[in-house]
């Protein structure tokens, strides 16, 4: 009887390391996501910032939300000369775990594509591929309140929060990194 109670405890441990946490879903890498971002494009860059205090502090007061990291990487994308825009892969925590989201904005800073990277939550707190397409054509003009500019979504509060904020930041690295031209030439150059 003991050999069988050890085996199955075993058996049972082995499972849970084998099969890892049911809710982490990665639904695209790094690569995938600047593909996605710009599917016409001939060439993408990226530059990584080390923010400044006063940038810190210009970007949490635009984007309504604390920065994780004084260190932003910013995608661009060409088709030929032609500027197609910029796209930001933000990583940030939802409830107690992380959510990659992509935001991609054209060059005068209107949402093209929101697209979730990985969601390490249980899928129930995720909103659908719909919700997230509502944040299309928005600008950094919109207030992007939930309940008013945004939908709410039951069961998912937290992650429209997370998701709202993760946009206001995107509009906030436009307004304080980039020059608001469609040139793409970044304010530090």
């Amino acid at each position: 009887m003991r050999f069988w109670s050890q085996l199955i405890v075993k058996v049972s441990i082995f499972a849970l390391v084998l099969v890892g946490p049911a809710s982490a879903m990665v639904f695209y890498n790094q690569i995938q996501a600047i593909d996605l971002a710009f599917p016409e494009a001939t060439r993408t860059d990226s530059e990584t910032f080390i923010l400044t205090d006063e940038q810190v502090a210009l970007i949490e007061k635009a984007g309504r939300s604390e920065l994780a990291s004084r260190l932003v990487t910013v995608y661009r994308g060409w088709r030929g000369d032609t500027f197609l825009g910029y796209a930001h892969i933000d990583v940030h925590t939802v409830r107690s775990k992380p959510e990659g989201l992509l935001v991609v904005l054209d060059p005068e800073a209107e949402v093209l594509q929101t697209l979730v990277l990985a969601f390490h939550e249980p899928l129930e707190y995720m909103p659908t591929d719909g919700w997230y397409q509502r944040f299309i054509n928005k600008s950094p003009d919109d207030d992007l309140r939930i309940g008013f500019d945004v939908d709410a979504v039951t069961g998912a509060t937290l992650t429209t929060r997370a998701t709202v904020d993760s946009v206001r930041r995107m509009f906030a690295y436009y307004e304080v990194l980039f020059q608001p031209q469609a040139t793409g030439t970044l304010a530090s150059e």
